[in-house]
């Protein structure tokens, strides 16, 4: 199951979140972000939407630490590598973490059938291997 370039682009949601910076006195920063089907990419400036960051869905484990006060949502993405990268979206705004965790759900299973029908065919392209793995059934 191959992807199209369409799959591949379409845009989720658009719109602005605020990222906590790295740096020592952490700062919240206001960051314009496109979701797609496979990536959250993150612009530092809304018009130009240049020196943008993409993190692909398949670098991401998981979101995490959601957590609702008065004014706004705040929520974790942690990678694959385990970089935690804060967010916070205004409360009122339909939640980024939820779009977001649908992506990464919706990601992990065309995944699973991408992997799954390649591990079928090659399954199927070696039937010597087939007749083994009969040969050892009860």
């Amino acid at each position: 199951m191959k992807m199209s370039a369409e799959e591949i682009s379409q845009v989720l949601k658009e719109g602005e979140l605020e990222k906590r910076s790295d740096n020592l006195l952490q700062f919240w920063k206001r960051k314009t972000c496109v979701l797609t089907t496979d990536s959250l990419n993150i612009y530092a400036d809304t018009q130009k939407r240049s020196k943008g960051k993409e993190l692909k869905l398949q670098s991401i484990k998981k979101v995490d630490c959601v957590e609702r006060t008065g004014k706004f949502v705040y929520f974790t993405i942690v990678t694959t590598d385990n970089k935690e990268i804060d967010f916070r979206c205004s409360g009122e705004e339909n939640c980024w973490n939820a779009v977001i965790t649908m992506a990464l759900i919706d990601y992990q299973n065309r995944k699973a059938i991408e992997d799954f029908k390649t591990r079928q065919d090659n399954e199927s392209a070696s039937p010597g291997q087939q007749e083994r793995r009969m040969a050892r059934a009860p």
